[in-house]
């Protein structure tokens, strides 16, 4: 049986990871009291107990425990901002590619995809990859997102029941206004554009769920490019067997909810639109296959264990 830690178990990415693998026979979970959950201590004796060890922390927190771990053999899943595109981490979104999938079953440090940058990596990475879309292409994306990815501060302030008629909390609220964004290098890199996206993301009143749209132009293809159709012939190609990513198309009449993927671990991928101008489009829970759902899927990849255990597909 593994011995899994979860260091800063008590947020919202935490919680959800414990709440995954609590039920399971394979692992057992390692905590610390209350009163020492901040004891770097008693903290650094559990990341070296573990086989493998979750950190669910601010960035900052998240390097620190990293330089706490001197035990070669414990495996490091970092849920932070940290590391994805730090020298020697495995960006943990296997689907990608057979090389994603084996480094994070061979490796040792593994950085979670951030919510936002999951849906605009799965769906501009294959399109990439394929050569129907060219690395020096001009992008934007469009991401709403629950409040629960805000963490506990946000959780609270849209659900602390004093609302007013004319509270701005209950429209939609977009930010990241000045294009600084934490998920924007990750979103770069791992999809190998030469310049970051045009980013707009916004946070509504429902607590989880996620929708990431990518428009694009006929005229930002490559020379490759047809139609639709064969954009959606190259996710279906590049995500074949995949458990954890559906691949559908978006028509007329339809209204997309960003919660419909709501309490799930898995990624809906669309294409809508038309030749001339297509909508790319991921739906998915940002504290599923956005957080804490990804998570435990690299930690079954890991173990070796089958990657869908404990997930909710």
């Amino acid at each position: 049986m593994k011995q899994i830690f979860i260091d800063g178990r008590a947020g919202t990415t935490g919680l959800r990871i414990e709440e995954r693998l609590r039920t399971r026979a394979d692992v057992r979970l390692l905590t610390l009291p209350e009163s020492r959950r901040r004891d770097r201590a008693a903290r650094q004796a559990m990341l070296n107990q573990a086989d493998v060890a979750f950190l669910c922390l601010p960035d900052a927190a998240a390097r620190e425990a990293v330089a706490l771990v001197e035990n070669p053999a414990t495996v490091i899943i970092d849920a932070s901002t940290a590391h994805r595109t730090a020298p020697g981490w495995c960006y943990g979104f296997p689907e990608l590619g057979a090389s994603f999938r084996q480094s994070i079953q061979a490796g040792k440090r593994t950085a979670v995809p951030g919510c936002h940058a999951s849906g605009f990596v799965a769906l501009v990475y294959p399109l990439i990859q394929a050569g129907l879309l060219e690395q020096n292409a001009q992008m934007s994306c469009f991401s709403i997102t629950g409040y629960s990815g805000g963490g506990k501060g946000m959780i609270a302030e849209y659900e602390s029941g004093s609302r007013t008629a004319n509270d701005p909390l209950q429209a939609p609220r977009q930010y990241a206004l000045g294009q600084v964004h934490k998920h924007l290098p990750e979103m770069q890199a791992v999809t190998g554009l030469e310049t970051a996206p045009l980013f707009c993301p916004a946070v509504a009143d429902y607590d989880c769920g996620m929708e990431v749209t990518v428009p694009l132009h006929a005229g930002q293809m490559s020379a490759f490019y047809r139609n639709a159709a064969q954009l959606l012939d190259c996710y279906q190609k590049h995500y074949a067997g995949q458990a954890l990513v559906q691949i559908g198309v978006a028509e007329e009449p339809a209204f997309l909810s960003a919660n419909a993927m709501r309490g799930r671990d898995s990624i809906e991928l669309a294409v809508g639109g038309n030749d001339e101008r297509l909508l790319l489009i991921a739906r998915f829970d940002n504290l599923g296959k956005g957080a804490s759902g990804a998570a435990v899927q690299c930690l079954n990849l890991a173990l070796g264990a089958e990657e869908t255990a404990g997930l909710v597909c």
